[in-house]
């Protein structure tokens, strides 16, 4: 009976990351239409949706065996590499630095 158990546990883990995707997908779709209307939405608006989309992505990263400290890393590699390689974003605007500067802070 314990095979019993296991096999629901995989199809329920399966469900939780096919959901997940679909939330996904679905948030940054009302983003896009969000962005597309061209009308001023609220910062509120705009800081759910963004949140939920990160949000959505670690608890996807958790469930695809990714702990969160290991996206963090990663995400504070991309900056790094960003800074050093004078990414666009960085080179424009610092959005890198600004995002290093508010990984370092925590």
């Amino acid at each position: 009976m314990l095979h019993g158990n296991r096999n629901i546990d995989i199809t329920k883990n399966i469900r939780i990351i096919e959901w997940l995707k679909s939330e996904l997908l679905t948030t940054i779709a009302s983003l896009y239409e969000i962005l597309l209307k061209g009308e001023r939405e609220t910062q509120t608006v705009l800081i759910d949706i963004l949140s939920n989309i990160i949000f959505v992505t670690y608890i996807l990263g958790k469930r695809l065996g990714v702990s969160f400290s290991r996206i963090d890393m990663k995400i504070e590699d991309k900056i790094r590499l960003g800074i050093l390689e004078n990414h666009k974003l960085e080179d424009w605007h610092g959005d890198l630095s600004d995002l290093k500067q508010h990984f370092d802070r925590r």
